[in-house]
């Protein structure tokens, strides 16, 4: 039977509501954008809007880069 580590525990934690802040500050961040810088990164006023107004905790819909872990 596997051992329970409580600092495993709170490092998992820590890392997932981290994690959920990001998410929250950038979609946002991706609300206040203007139409000219959404143009520069790809995506429309209607993708940014319905990203931005996800819930922190749902995974992102948008395509990633070849060079983006997530």
């Amino acid at each position: 039977m596997p051992r329970f580590s409580l600092t495993l525990l709170r490092y998992q934690l820590g890392y997932q509501l981290r994690y959920y802040q990001h998410c929250r500050r950038s979609r946002r961040h991706l609300l206040t954008l203007d139409d000219r810088l959404l143009e520069d990164i790809g995506i429309s006023r209607e993708q940014a809007h319905s990203e931005g107004r996800k819930p922190f905790w749902k995974h992102s819909s948008v395509n990633r880069g070849p060079y983006e872990n997530r």
